[in-house]
Order: structure tokens, then sequence, then C-alpha cells
């Protein structure tokens, strides 16, 4: 069954919109927690744009699932999770100029300085997953870079512009997971989930997490946390196949 894990990113972007100290993203990640999120994801950007180092450190200290700490392959940030040490670390593709992460890691291109990466924090005991677009090919390259985990993009699939566009991104999806799960890695997804589109990703047999954050925030607003995050996760337990 497909478990949530929710990204509390935005929680600190509000935040950091008015220079001050609320809202508290340690206390919404506590909040669901306790309404039964899995875990919780959190990206420590190179330009801090949301999320704070203090952030990181007391979510480590406090939260009581799963910290994944998103993350670039810098060596600031690569040595900030090696200090911190959360459970899970998920290496991300990072621009400056993005809106939000656009597209998975360009394995090929970076493979030495990813699998070095990879092969620091799996000495430290930290689980690494990489973000990857769905395509045969970055699977297999993920497994080469020694990675355990790795979460598919779903950005096309949520932004598909027709149903038959998002059919064929599911189909995406589908297979790449398969292939995956066929290699040994444990299958994610995130990016661009809402309540509207997330229920055919958790029902690929092969999911495991899901990372959800902005959908939920909004829906935050008119429902209150607790309950955002109950309604998503109620949505991808009913979807979930069975077993």
């Amino acid at each position: 069954m497909a478990r949530l894990f929710v990204n509390v990113d935005h929680v600190a972007t509000l935040r950091e919109a008015r220079g001050v100290d609320y809202p508290s993203p340690v206390a919404a990640a506590l909040r669901a927690e306790q309404a039964g999120a899995a875990g919780i994801t959190v990206h420590l950007r190179e330009d801090r744009r949301h999320i704070q180092d203090a952030d990181l450190r007391t979510l480590k200290q406090k939260v009581r699932t799963t910290l994944n700490m998103e993350l670039s392959v810098s060596e600031e940030i690569v040595a900030i999770c090696r200090e911190t040490h959360p459970e899970q670390a998920t290496l991300v593709p990072e621009h400056r100029e993005e809106l939000t992460t656009e597209g998975g890691l360009d394995l090929r291109t970076h493979m030495d300085r990813i699998r070095a990466v990879v092969d620091e924090l799996t000495s430290d005991g930290i689980l690494v997953s990489l973000f990857i677009d769905p395509d045969p090919e970055a699977v297999s390259l993920a497994r080469m870079a020694g990675a355990r985990l790795v979460e598919l993009h779903t950005g096309a699939y949520a932004n598909a512009s027709s149903d038959s566009a998002r059919s064929r991104q599911l189909e995406k999806l589908c297979q790449a997971a398969a292939e995956a799960q066929s290699l040994g890695l444990v299958v994610n997804a995130g990016h661009g989930l809402t309540y509207d589109n997330l229920e055919p990703i958790a029902a690929i047999p092969e999911m495991n997490d899901l990372n959800i954050g902005h959908a939920l925030i909004a829906d935050a607003l008119d429902l209150g946390l607790f309950e955002a995050v109950q309604r998503m996760r109620n949505l991808i337990e009913q979807a979930s196949p069975v077993g």
C-alpha cells in the first residue's frame, strides 16, 4: 500500500515571504504526523528560499516518522545532510531560476558526481533515492549509481493537457515502476500530485511512497492541515492495490 510523505516546504515559503518566524514548517510537520503522514519531506535548497538549516536540524530532532531530505549534489548541502543524518536523502536537480524542480536528474551527464554522493550518504547509513524521469534509461542508470530507491517525476503526468496525453504519461510511469522494482529498487513518486490526479499513481502496484506538498498546503487553507492530510492519506489508501 502506498504511503503519504508530506512536503512542508511551502509552509516555510509563506514564512520567508514576510521574514518572520511563522508559520513554522516544524509545527506543520508534527501536525502532519498526527494526521497519519508516514514521513516528512523537505528540500534544503542552495539559495535557502524556504527551508533553512535550523529547520532541518529541528526536524531531525522532532520528527518521529521518516525525515526525507531533498538536496542537490553541492558539496555544502551534502555535508549538511551527512551532519544532520536524515533517515532518507533524495538527490534532485536544482537550478536557481526555477520555481520548482522541473525534471529528473541528468544521470548520464553527472553520473560520477551522483555516484560519489550516493556512496558517501550510503556509507553513513542514509537511504538514498534519486529523483528521475520515468524512462527505462534513467531507471537503469539509477541502479548503476548505487541508489536503493527512486522517486519517479510525475510532473509530465500532472501537467498533461488532455486525457490521452495523461494516459500516455501514466503508462510511462507504470513501465518505469515495474522496471525499477525488477532491478531491486524501491519505487516512490511525486511532483504536481493533487486530490484529483493522485489515485492512478497510488494504484500502481509497485508504488511505495508519494511525496505531496503544494496541493496539501493549499487545501489546508480551507480545511486545516490535519484534515487535509487525512483526506489525502485516505485517497491514497483507497486507491492502493490490496496486498
